[in-house]
């Protein structure tokens, strides 16, 4: 396969940490539970479909958006709905469903689906609970399915701490990948995007109908941001559409035997565990079987669905989010380091100063933990938000357009563009200690409300 271009990025930084999971890869023990989590759709609103006892085939609806009905959410496996937990306001935070261990399944008709038109694919997909796998630009949202994207981009490549090994996670899944790949380009005008690293090597090279293009640099390099302003820029009334390359694998296997796949192949990394590696599981699989055989080396670590900068925090009795292939575990930051500030007192902490010497040690990876350093402060012009941001945006104009609610401002500095996860740097290098993230998620949800 030819490459169509090289995108790379020199701004950012590679975090050095230690617990990259090892390539090995076990299979999950039985799990007694399976959660959804309502959260894991951004701007998405469910409305159950069932109450608590209900019992399920894998692939039966749970809930769908209230925003548009015909996108539903669907059970990963067979089993009964155990429970559904409210929080404020009655809002739905987890549903939870008891597995009984058998293989029914709910099927779906895809014989000759390559004949199908696009209004009759599209309808399979949300009738089958496949929908789900699919992003949209702007904000990160689930897919309209009245809408035809101007591309849609697949990103075979993460640079986020302790990340996921895409090549490794694809690597005996060609034919499938390969199916999902021409089931999307039947959703869109052009061939699929498929992003890869500039060293990448098998099973990318024989992959057909895509326009491939090779990225390096440090992260946030990996980000689909940076690939879609450098390769398909959104402008006002265009859309580009995501999805995870397991998830395209997960819609190959549908389109072959027209049952929904859930599968997930999870790293456990980080520096408090003392074997991680590779887990074959389901979406929405507990967490304690895995956590066992990797083994805590910690008396109060900290769970994380997903990177260490971008992740939420769970608990070792929690569940894999849908869209998760990494469960970072490191150590709580409950001690205070005195005089940590001092060069030479103490290099064992990673910093993207020049003033530290951190860099100048532990080569081999950094013992992390959770503290944060510091406290918030006054967000002040230093520069440093630029240096480790690729965009080609302005993060803190566009951050304090957020803070003052400024729409105007937003759209001008480029809101229609980015996602939360894209300032998971700038939330781990900016001095001011200030939650980017958040800012941008609720400038985003500002925009949904205000503009659409």
């Amino acid at each position: 396969m030819d490459i169509i271009k090289g995108i790379r990025s020199r701004r950012g930084a590679k975090l050095n940490i230690k617990g990259v999971a090892e390539k090995i890869l076990s299979k999950t023990s039985s799990s007694p539970t399976y959660a959804l989590n309502p959260d894991d759709f951004f701007g998405t609103t469910p409305k159950l479909l069932v109450k608590e006892g209900a019992s399920l085939k894998a692939g039966d609806p749970i809930f769908f958006s209230k925003q548009d009905p015909r996108i539903k959410i669907v059970s990963p496996i067979s089993g009964t709905i155990k429970a559904i937990e409210r929080g404020p306001k009655r809002k739905i935070e987890k549903i939870l469903i008891e597995s009984n261990q058998s293989s029914e399944v709910r099927t779906h008709d895809v014989k000759n689906w390559d004949k199908l038109n696009r209004d009759a694919l599209v309808a399979l997909l949300l009738e089958s609970g496949n929908w789900p796998f699919i992003k949209q630009r702007p904000y990160g949202t689930l897919a309209n399915p009245d809408e035809t994207p101007k591309a849609i981009f697949v990103s075979a490549i993460d640079t986020a701490p302790l990340a996921a090994d895409q090549e490794y996670l694809l690597a005996n899944h060609h034919e499938n990948f390969q199916r999902g790949i021409n089931v999307l380009n039947k959703l869109v005008d052009q061939a699929v995007f498929l992003g890869v690293d500039a060293s990448h090597t098998a099973p990318f090279d024989h992959v057909e109908n895509v326009q491939m293009y090779t990225v390096s640099g440090p992260h946030p390099a990996g980000n689909l941001s940076f690939h879609i302003q450098q390769l398909s820029p959104i402008n006002m009334g265009e859309y580009v559409w995501t999805i995870n390359p397991e998830d395209v694998v997960n819609l190959g296997r549908f389109f072959n035997d027209g049952v929904f796949s859930p599968q997930r192949t999870v790293a456990f990394a980080g520096n408090a565990l003392k074997y991680p590696k590779y887990f074959t599981a389901k979406i929405g699989v507990e967490l304690a079987p895995m956590i066992k055989e990797v083994k805590i080396m910690e008396d109060s670590p900290r769970y994380i669905n997903g990177d260490v900068l971008s992740g939420s925090s769970t608990t070792a009795s929690g569940h894999l989010g849908y869209y998760n292939n990494l469960v970072s575990v490191i150590p709580e930051g409950n001690t205070y380091r005195m005089f940590g500030w001092l060069p030479f007192v103490d290099n064992s902490i990673m910093s993207l100063s020049n003033t530290s010497f951190s860099r100048l040690f532990n080569k081999k990876g950094f013992d992390i933990d959770t503290n944060l350093n510091g406290e918030e402060r006054a967000l002040v012009v230093t520069g440093e938000m630029e240096k480790v941001f690729p965009l080609d945006l302005y993060p803190m104009q566009l951050l304090k357009a957020c803070m003052i609610e400024d729409i105007e401002k937003m759209e001008a500095l480029g809101i229609y563009e980015v996602v939360p996860e894209d300032f998971g740097l700038i939330d781990y290098a900016n001095t001011s200690k200030i939650e980017a993230q958040e800012i941008i998620r609720k400038g985003i949800e500002l925009m949904i409300n205000e503009v659409g």
